[in-house]
């Protein structure tokens, strides 16, 4: 029998984790209570500051988790715990992002259905989080594939297919009021036809046009061996698709769009106002990528054509030699010049060896289709053919020649560019290339080599004409100078454009939502009624999208959808009579559900509204409206202008997740936020007020000689006969690396081995005490052992490891350790408001050492320090809370406040320096004068040692430097 049968083991832990967490599900602990709807408990709302805690959610992988993916659960959870103790109202659940492809992929081979993958998928990932101990709600968890979920996300597409940007407005408004004023003749038809004279189907033209969501023909990643169009994130550099290594063209095909470019300065706008890091910021407003110049008319030389081109640089028009567009650039096949010969005097440098423009057209097209953007941007290597046509430059009346080439994207302005080879590298590279001429429109500084580019500022040379002269000219009047010029003769604009492109939203797949839209004879889409919803997903045999010929760029998509023909057309009643309709066949991509699904944790139990009107103001609206404890009942719209000048924009309170997100799902679920804002159906003009990106869990990988991985567990540290340390697997040597923790590197170690080997709340304060919360850390199995002997020691000062008996007393505190636990309260409460846990577990870890000290340890010393780490390890604190002599849980107990009394220090130490360098330290009162500092500092022997020929000057910062400079 064990000496110590009460002793806190991992096998101890497990069971008092366990018991506490079916405790608080039984009693419904963490049960956020809202002010109206469902669960309205207005008692327990009234007079409590609320607070929205959520993490970005998952997805449900197969594999479930490793110890790196609950760093952000746990901190969120120790700072939302911390929050309640503090009398908030904390509203903290989790869900799941549970559409994706890996479950479809796992279907395709297997046959098995994706829900069925996912929901099993969910069970071991809800276990795995339910035995972290996190004080979720768990009433408010959702799946995006839940069918009452994507019901709203439905609705919500529909939401945004009937609306339209006003630009006068500044926001969304419905479609039928855009329809009414058409009608009334308020605003004029794009044709100025009117209205009445319009039949159906060229009105539903015309109204599709403005719509926020709407079909069109878009440059796509087409994979022809899935049968689908990928993600731009779901094909490698190697321009492959991730999955399955199939070669993926860009090609045009009618996609699913939103309109997010109409939101463009609004969402550049209110990151200003957002509380979020600046990374993320700068990476939103690069990705957005707002840029001010002209619009250029480029006539084509025997066409009716002409080239818009957009550029920052309109100063440089004379320095324009030659045109690029992109090989997908509608224009390029009406100006190739089909199998005629070459034009006379083409330099065959231009030719890429073809025998006609067409022939050399068609060849670099389809050598282009195999790039990605990323590899077509990076390309340092320029290449292109010339079109056979050429452009007439508006400010001189020049001939200049007309290329393709891929390093200009069709998703990028206009598709094409004015090539200012004396100002541009790129541009340079390929005039040297290609032999084209090089002006220069800016005089170089002193010093520059002419055999480059020059891209910095400086005066303009060689740009006039008979009617404009822009020499001498610095380039910002130089700009406006010539934009002035254009405008006047018909040759241009001042334009303000972005990188942003419309939202791609559409995939052929099956697992995703189906789109609530059926099509008319003529094509047009037409939205289901509310009642239909939800457009539920059909049972199928086959979950593939028709896997075609993996090199044929040409071929058409065949969605898994298409072969289930008696869901594919459907006879309704849309208040005309029954009528045979056709459904959308491609679905929704995955960030449709992550989007908005913040707002459904505030009501899903509400099956009548995607969220409470007073809910979403209480949880979500702005400060000044959402702090108040009470909230008065509104009608819908609860917003009534788009404008967000000023004031809180509201949203979520603390949002934590990967700066991997930055971009795409943050951008996207602001768009559609403002959306919903702008139409009345949401309080608040963001969704995220504060953003805060956690760091990574990193590990040891190691490779054998071939720069295979193998799996890190079974690999053997050695130490040489130097003492150098060595690596072997299966008898081999290997090499050790260091990244990321993750399934490719074999290095996983999962939460079920800590929980097992250690206990959860071992792991969790292991996590937390890793480093800061924001910066990447290596993972030590190993090191854990250091976190449990904490726990262990703590677990002592309470509970005798022998009898079982707890063994506090209740004695008053001695002065030293009652300033000791001030101090410590002081600190952890600072501490756990700035999330920087790393710092509270070293408090908390020296008071805990302060106690282990006393011979016995008074009730008033441990149960504040109890308290003040219930937040990071709530199981052991409960059990302890719980054996001297507590009923309740301590999770709404109020956090200990330290007393400002007993946390100013007695005394200090003081650096006395000679000459800057630090000669000796004293201990002096807190709050000795100047005169008493300098007088001591000027008795230590060592510093009268050194001034003995006498002191030219003392600096006294009292109490803590004094700096004496000698004679």
């Amino acid at each position: 029998m064990s000496e110590t049968p009460y002793r806190y083991t991992a096998e101890l832990a497990g069971q008092i984790e366990t018991a506490w967490q079916d405790r608080w599900e039984a009693e419904g602990t963490f049960h956020a209570p809202n002010p109206s709807g469902v669960w309205a408990e207005p008692e327990k709302v009234g007079g409590r500051e609320k607070l929205f805690v959520l993490d970005m959610f998952p997805y449900p992988s197969g594999a479930g988790l490793h110890v790196g993916h609950p760093l952000g659960y746990i901190g969120t959870d120790t700072w939302a715990r911390y929050q309640r103790m503090r009398g908030r109202n904390v509203l903290h659940a989790l869900g799941y992002d549970a559409f994706g492809l890996p479950a479809e992929q796992y279907a395709v081979q297997t046959g098995q259905h994706p829900r069925v993958t996912t929901e099993a998928n969910i069970a071991n990932m809800r276990r795995q989080l339910r035995r972290l101990g996190l004080a979720h709600d768990d009433r408010r968890s959702v799946a995006t594939t839940d069918v009452e979920f994507y019901r709203w996300t439905q609705w919500i597409f529909l939401q945004v297919f009937n609306s339209w940007y006003d630009t006068d407005a500044d926001k969304a408004r419905p479609i039928d009021e855009l329809i009414a004023e058409f009608a009334s003749v308020t605003r004029p038809t794009p044709s100025d036809r009117p209205w009445a004279e319009l039949d159906a189907a060229e009105r539903a033209t015309i109204v599709d046009s403005y719509r926020l969501a709407y079909v069109s023909e878009a440059p796509v990643n087409w994979c022809p061996g899935l049968g689908t169009v990928l993600a731009n994130e779901e094909v490698t550099a190697e321009g492959r698709s991730d999955i399955g290594n199939f070669p993926v063209f860009k090609r045009s095909m009618k996609q699913w769009m939103m309109r997010i470019t109409a939101y463009s300065d609004r969402l550049l706008a209110d990151l200003d106002r957002l509380d979020w890091p600046d990374k993320v910021k700068a990476m939103q407003r690069n990705w957005i990528g707002r840029s001010s110049g002209a619009s250029v008319t480029f006539p084509v030389e025997g066409h009716e054509a002409a080239i818009a081109v957009f550029t920052t640089r309109p100063d440089t028009l004379f320095g324009a030699t030659f045109m690029v567009l992109a090989p997908e650039h509608p224009i390029v096949d009406a100006i190739t010049p089909g199998e005629n010969a070459w034009p006379s005097g083409t330099n065959h440098a231009w030719t890429g060896g073809a025998a006609s423009p067409s022939e050399a057209v068609t060849a670099y097209r389809e050598a282009a289709a195999r790039k990605t953007d990323l590899e077509r941007q990076e390309n340092k290597d320029k290449s292109g053919v010339f079109t056979g046509a050429f452009a007439i430059n508006p400010v001189d009346g020049r001939r200049i020649p007309i290329f393709i080439a891929d390093y200009v994207l069709m998703g990028y302005g206009t598709g094409a560019i004015m090539a200012v080879p004396a100002e541009d590298e790129r541009d340079w590279d390929f005039a040297t290339t290609y032999e084209l001429p090089i002006i220069r429109t800016v005089q170089p500084s002193e010093g520059h080599d002419e055999n480059t580019a020059f891209t910095g500022d400086g005066p303009t040379i060689n740009s006039a004409n008979d009617e404009i002269s822009l020499n001498g000219l610095n380039m910002a009047d130089a700009k406006q100078t010539m934009i002035d010029w254009l405008t006047e003769k018909g040759h241009g604009t001042e334009t303000v454009t972005y990188k942003l492109r419309d939202w791609l939203f559409s995939r052929q797949r099956y697992w995703g939502e189906p789109f609530p839209i059926v099509y008319d004879e003529a094509g047009h889409p037409i939205a289901l009624p509310e009642s239909m919803l939800p457009v539920e997903l059909p049972e199928i045999d086959d979950y593939s999208p028709q896997a075609l010929d993996p090199d044929d760029s040409t071929s058409e998509p065949v969605p898994p959808l298409g072969r289930v023909t008696d869901w594919a057309e459907v006879e309704l009643d849309l208040g005309d009579g029954p009528k045979t309709y056709r459904r959308e066949l491609n679905v929704m991509p995955q960030w449709a559900g992550s989007c908005w699904y913040e707002i459904r944790y505030l009501d899903p139990a509400n099956h009548h509204r995607f969220v409470d009107v007073d809910v979403e103001r209480y949880w979500m609206g702005p400060r000044d409206a959402a702090d108040s404890a009470s909230v008065e009942p509104v009608e819908t719209p609860v917003s009534t202008s788009s404008t967000t000048e000023g004031g809180d924009v509201g949203g979520v309170d603390l949002y934590v997740g990967g700066v991997e997100h930055a971009v795409l799902h943050l951008l996207y679920a602001r768009f559609w936020h403002k959306v919903l804002f702008d139409l009345g159906q949401v309080s608040s003009a963001e969704p995220f007020r504060r953003l805060y990106n956690q760091g990574y869990i990193q590990a040891y990988a190691f490779r054998d000689s071939r720069g295979q991985t193998v799996p890190a567990d079974e690999v053997e540290e050695v130490a040489g006969a130097d003492g150098e340390m060595s690596y072997v697997w299966h008898g081999e040597e290997v090499f050790r690396e260091y990244g990321k923790m993750g399934k490719s590197l074999k290095n996983i170690v999962t939460p079920d081995d800590m929980y097992d080997s250690y206990g959860a709340d071992t792991f969790r304060i292991y996590e937390m005490g890793m480093g800061p919360l924001d910066q990447s850390k290596p993972w030590e199995t190993r090191a854990v052992v250091g976190s449990q002997r904490f726990l262990q020691r703590l677990w002592r000062n309470v509970v005798d490891e022998v009898t079982g008996d707890v063994r506090v007393v209740d004695a008053s505190l001695d002065a030293a350790t009652k300033r000791a636990l001030h101090k410590a309260i002081d600190a952890v409460t600072r501490d756990y408001e700035g999330l920087s846990f790393n710092t509270a577990i070293a408090r908390l870890t020296e008071y805990n050492n302060v106690l282990t000290k006393l011979d016995a340890v008074p009730r008033e010393a441990i149960e504040p320090m109890l308290l003040m780490v219930a937040p990071l390890t709530p199981h052991i604190a409960e059990e302890l809370w719980s054996r001297l002599g507590h009923a309740e849980s301590l999770a709404f107990e109020p956090f200990p406040v330290a007393d400002p009394a007993l946390i100013a220090d007695d005394t200090v130490t003081c650096v006395v320096q000679v000459r800057g360098k630090v000669r000796a330290r004293l201990e002096v009162p807190a709050d000795i004068s100047e005169d008493d500092l300098r007088a001591q500092a000027l008795a230590v022997p060592r510093i009268a040692d050194e001034i003995a020929n006498g002191v030219r000057t003392v600096i006294v910062r009292a109490p803590k430097l004094v700096n004496v400079v000698p004679v």
